[in-house]
């Protein structure tokens, strides 16, 4: 009776596996950071991102989005490579990502580079053990791809030539009114 007793009171107490410090059956886990790793990396306006994808795990396809956050910021089509066939407890037929996934957004900078470029990413993936994450999302933001071994200048974009036009204009302007404030020129013997 009172090893019976003893039995359940570790039943009440022990914790559900997906509480943290809970114990899975035969399996423990991991994070959803540590599941899917997501990098962003800013080439002219070219958004690439990356997943690494830990073993075990898969993303899905279709719950893979990227909306821009940044003010005037417009992002196109998301481009990604086709996926794995998977026939899903949860989700019927869908396509997958193990491993790895590259992806691709064109983004558009209304700002003229005023405003850091940052995204909001969300993704959806499960365990092969039978754990389906939520819902993941994360605002990044993406780093400038580093120039060539040279450091190879691009050439200005138009509204950089429109500035700096403008800013030699703007002074010269601004001297010869200055000049004309002074009256003229007097050297001294």
């Amino acid at each position: 009776m009172f090893c019976a007793c003893l039995g359940l009171c570790a039943v009440a107490v022990s914790k559900p596996w997906w509480t943290p410090g809970g114990t899975a059956p035969d399996h423990d886990f991991l994070a959803a950071d540590a599941a899917f790793r997501v990098s962003a990396r800013l080439d002219g306006d070219e958004l690439h991102l990356h997943w690494l994808i830990a073993d075990g795990y898969y993303l899905y396809r279709q719950r893979i989005q990227v909306l821009p956050e940044s003010a005037d910021l417009l992002a196109g089509p998301l481009q990604l490579p086709a996926g794995t066939l998977l026939t899903d407890a949860y989700f019927g037929a869908q396509e997958v990502y193990r491993q790895q996934l590259d992806a691709h957004v064109h983004l558009e900078r209304q700002d003229y580079g005023a405003h850091p470029v940052q995204i909001k990413v969300s993704y959806q993936g499960c365990a092969d053990a039978g754990l389906c994450y939520p819902v993941i999302s994360k605002v990044l933001f993406p780093q400038e791809a580093a120039a060539g071994p040279l450091g190879t200048p691009h050439p200005p974009q138009r509204w950089q030539l429109v500035a700096m036009l403008g800013g030699c204009l703007a002074f010269l302007v601004a001297g010869l009114r200055l000049r004309r404030d002074q009256g003229p020129l007097s050297v001294a013997p």
